[in-house]
C-alpha cells in the first residue's frame, strides 16, 4: 500500500486528489491536508465584492468533498518537508506533528509579499481572500466619488481581476448614476499595454484597449508601486497618484515549507518550486508541485494548476503501479477578462510555444465564465 500525501487544497491539491482517488486501487491512501476546510473558487472574488454572488455560491466543504471521495482530510499547515526522510511537519491545525509519506504533491499555492510594498497592509484592499473582498466591497458600497486606483504590483502574476474590478466599478457606478464623479485609474508596472499580461499579442491588446476606452477607463503604465500612504501611492521613481479608493494586486512569493534546507535548485530566487514538464520537483524523488507554488514563466492561473495537478496525478499513479512517468505539461494561457457586456475578452494562447493565440469577444464569452464557475462548484463539491 502506498501513501499519497498532498499539501494545499486550491485548485492543484483538489484535482490531483480526485484524479489520484478515480484512478488509483482502493488500498492506497490518500490524505489532503489544507489550512482552510473550505475551497474557494477565487476567480468569482471580484463578482463577490460588487455583489453580484455570494460566498456560499463560490466556495464549498472540502472536508466533506474530500471524504466523499475516500480522501482523508486533514485541517493543518505544513511548515516543513524533509525529502530525505520523507516526512512533512504539520502544525497550527487539528494535527501537530509528523506525517510520513510515499509520495508527495505539493500544491501550496503562492504567498502575497506585501512586505515588499510599505503601507501596503494598512491602506490598500485586495481580492486573493474571501475576507479581503468583502472589505473591498464595503469600501466600493461607501464610495461616492474621487479617484479609484486598481492594478498590480512588480512582481504580482495575476491581472485579470485588476480589469474585471475597473470594468466592474465602472458598472456599478452606472447603475448608481454616479460613474460622471469617478476617475477610474489602472496602473501596471509595464511601460505599455502590450507588454501587460506578457502575452496576447496586438489584436488582444487593442480590443482591451478598446473596452477600456468604452468604459472611461484610463491607463497610466510604467507605474512601480513602491509604496503608499494615506490617499497616495508612490511609484519607484517617486511620482505619486492621489487615490480615494485603492485595489492592487501584491507581489507574489513561493509559499514557505522549509525548503531551504534543500539545494538552491529546488527553488527561484522568489521561492517558487522548480519542477520538469512531468511535475516532478527537481533533484527529488517521489516528489511533484502544481499550482501557483511552481516556478513557471507567466501568470498564476487556476486553470494551469488544474492541468499540472492532472499530469502529476497521472505520473504519481504510474509510479505506484510500477511504471516510468509519462504524462508532462504544456504551459498555455486561457482567459477571461469579464466586462459584463459585449466587450468581455477570451484569449488563448501557449506559452512555451511559438503558435497562434485565439481571441474572442462577445456577451458569450461573459456567459462561459459564469457557467464554468458553476459546473467546478457542482462537480466537486
Amino acid at each position: 500500500m502506498a501513501h499519497i500525501l498532498i499539501l494545499g487544497g486550491g485548485f492543484g491539491g483538489v484535482v490531483a486528489a480526485e484524479r489520484l482517488a478515480e484512478n488509483l486501487a482502493p488500498e492506497h491512501q490518500i490524505t489532503l491536508v489544507s489550512r482552510s476546510d473550505r475551497f474557494v473558487f477565487y476567480p468569482a472574488l471580484v463578482r463577490v465584492a460588487f455583489g453580484r454572488a455570494d460566498v456560499a455560491d463560490v466556495s464549498f466543504d472540502l472536508r466533506e468533498a474530500m471524504l466523499s471521495r475516500r480522501v482523508r482530510f486533514i485541517r493543518t499547515e505544513a511548515v516543513r518537508v524533509d525529502f530525505r526522510r520523507r516526512i512533512v511537519t504539520l502544525a497550527r491545525g487539528e494535527f501537530d506533528g509528523e506525517l510520513s509519506y510515499d509520495h508527495l504533491i505539493i500544491a501550496t499555492g503562492r504567498r502575497l509579499a506585501t512586505e515588499q510594498v510599505a503601507g501596503f497592509f494598512e491602506h490598500a484592499h485586495h481580492l486573493l481572500s474571501v475576507e479581503a473582498a468583502l472589505r473591498f466591497g464595503e469600501a466600493v458600497r461607501r464610495f461616492q466619488e474621487g479617484r479609484a486606483v486598481i492594478g498590480y504590483c512588480p512582481g504580482a502574476r495575476l491581472s485579470v481581476p485588476v480589469f474585471e474590478t475597473a470594468f466592474a466599478l465602472a458598472r456599478h457606478l452606472e447603475e448608481r448614476q454616479a460613474r460622471h464623479r469617478v476617475r477610474i485609474t489602472v496602473v501596471t508596472p509595464e511601460q505599455s499595454l502590450d507588454a501587460i499580461a506578457g502575452f496576447g499579442g496586438e489584436d488582444f491588446t487593442a480590443r482591451l484597449r478598446q473596452a477600456m476606452e468604452a468604459h472611461g477607463i484610463e491607463l497610466l503604465p510604467d507605474f512601480s508601486v513602491r509604496r503608499i500612504t494615506e490617499g497616495q501611492v508612490w511609484a519607484d521613481d517617486q511620482s505619486k497618484l492621489s487615490y480615494d479608493l485603492l485595489m492592487l494586486v501584491p507581489p507574489f512569493a513561493g509559499a514557505s515549507i522549509g525548503l531551504h534546507h534543500y539545494s538552491a535548485e529546488i527553488t527561484d530566487y522568489d521561492g517558487f518550486i522548480r519542477t520538469d514538464r512531468h511535475m516532478r520537483v527537481r533533484e527529488i524523488e517521489r516528489a511533484y508541485a502544481v499550482g501557483d507554488c511552481v516556478s513557471f514563466s507567466g501568470p498564476k492561473m487556476g486553470h494551469m494548476a488544474v492541468r499540472q495537478a492532472e499530469v502529476a496525478a497521472a505520473n504519481v499513479q504510474a509510479e505506484v503501479e510500477g511504471r516510468e512517468p509519462s504524462a508532462l505539461y504544456t504551459h498555455e494561457a486561457r482567459l477571461i477578462i469579464d466586462t459584463g457586456d459585449a466587450d468581455t475578452l477570451y484569449l488563448h494562447q501557449g506559452l512555451w510555444e511559438d503558435e497562434p493565440h485565439a481571441v474572442r469577444q462577445g456577451r458569450f464569452w461573459s456567459w462561459a465564465k459564469r457557467v464554468h464557475e458553476t459546473y467546478w462548484r457542482m462537480e466537486h463539491r
